[in-house]
């Protein structure tokens, strides 16, 4: 049985376009004027517009090899939308721009597309427009999110203060294993096509990886028991890539407890099982998307309740400078070790 094959040039851009969007539907007020004029205009009625962008390239943040086309879409827009809440706004619109070499067929994009649609249909987000255009070699992705926020209520890097506990959202370290996991599957297939890859009782790292989700529920949690984060950004490249963010940006140290850092059970077993030390995935693993967070002690008692929060340490002063709190007691300096899109 052959694999249908269409070719795009076929379509046509403003075809392949139409063909491509033509499933997306508005859902948001504030979306005037979406795909099919040279802008979209969007009114956000007296609230601030927030805006991000990410560049997703294959071979640097993807490889197609065991990347399915599908999870690629829905994972481009995630991304995006995790930064719009890491603002403590609410994402409500993108834009998707693609360029592509001639080794894509129709049907690779209309996978690509189903992906997009279905993070759309989930985080009910608005597509407004994009473009496409031909690659040399490999897919680019270009997504910009747009959200809304009321003028008081955004949140930033900058503004958390001494004494202000540290929290994370979920787990972290199980995408950075399942990339592990993935690239040593992939290794033995090259040497041996014949070796079927071996992801038994792996699924959860795998999803980690493939199928990451914004935490629009943790924005949620914070506004239903009335916290309001001092600080607060989500974590792509590490906790402890994140943390010294946190830490230069509000001119302050932080003391962070090993044991208080969240590992699921399914990624302590896979890091024992690769020979790493489950905490050195979670501190310089990357691509979680959890929210990192600040907050008044005074809040504390409110989410002692909520499982999917984690208080892992608190802000200090500057001088006493950023540490680690190993299980033993013992102070070591935290050092940003998360992943580099610009190493070799």
């Amino acid at each position: 049985m052959t694999t249908k094959r269409t070719e795009i040039d076929k379509l046509g851009e403003f075809g392949l376009i139409d063909h491509l969007t033509e499933n997306f539907e508005t859902k948001n007020a504030s979306t005037v004027l979406s795909i099919g004029d040279d802008a979209a205009i969007i009114d956000h009625f007296g609230k601030q517009t927030v805006i991000t962008t990410d560049l997703l390239i294959e071979g640097v943040h993807f490889d197609l090899m065991y990347t399915p086309m599908k999870h690629l879409g829905y994972k481009s827009v995630v991304v995006n939308l995790s930064d719009i809440y890491a603002m403590n706004a609410i994402p409500t619109q993108i834009t998707m721009s693609i360029a592509f070499s001639n080794r894509f067929s129709l049907e690779a994009l209309e996978e690509f597309y189903e992906g997009v649609h279905i993070a759309c249909e989930k985080y009910d987000i608005d597509l407004v427009g994009g473009d496409t255009s031909t690659s040399q070699k490999g897919f680019i992705i270009s997504v910009t999110a747009l959200g809304e926020v009321a003028p008081d209520k955004y949140i930033q890097r900058s503004t958390a203060e001494s004494g202000d506990l540290i929290c994370v959202s979920g787990d972290l370290g199980a995408a950075f294993l399942g990339l592990t996991l993935m690239e040593r599957e992939k290794k033995i297939f090259v040497e041996n096509p014949q070796i079927q890859p071996n992801l038994e009782n792996e699924n959860y790292i795998v999803g980690r990886l493939l199928k990451p989700e914004a935490r629009k529920d943790i924005i949620e949690i914070l506004e239903n028991n009335k916290i309001v984060p001092t600080a607060m950004m989500d974590i792509s490249d590490g906790l402890s890539s994140e943390i010294l963010h946190l830490c230069k940006q509000s001119n302050l140290g932080c003391r962070v407890y090993e044991e208080k850092i969240p590992i699921h059970e399914s990624s302590r077993a896979a890091a024992f099982k690769f020979g790493l030390d489950p905490t050195i995935c979670a501190l310089n693993g990357g691509e979680d998307y959890e929210l990192l967070f600040t907050m008044k002690q005074s809040d504390y008692d409110k989410i002692t309740l909520q499982e999917e929060i984690s208080v892992i340490g608190y802000m200090c002063d500057k001088e006493e400078g950023a540490k680690l709190i190993t299980k033993g007691k013992n102070l070591f300096d935290i050092t940003a070790q998360g992943w580099n899109a610009f190493g070799k």
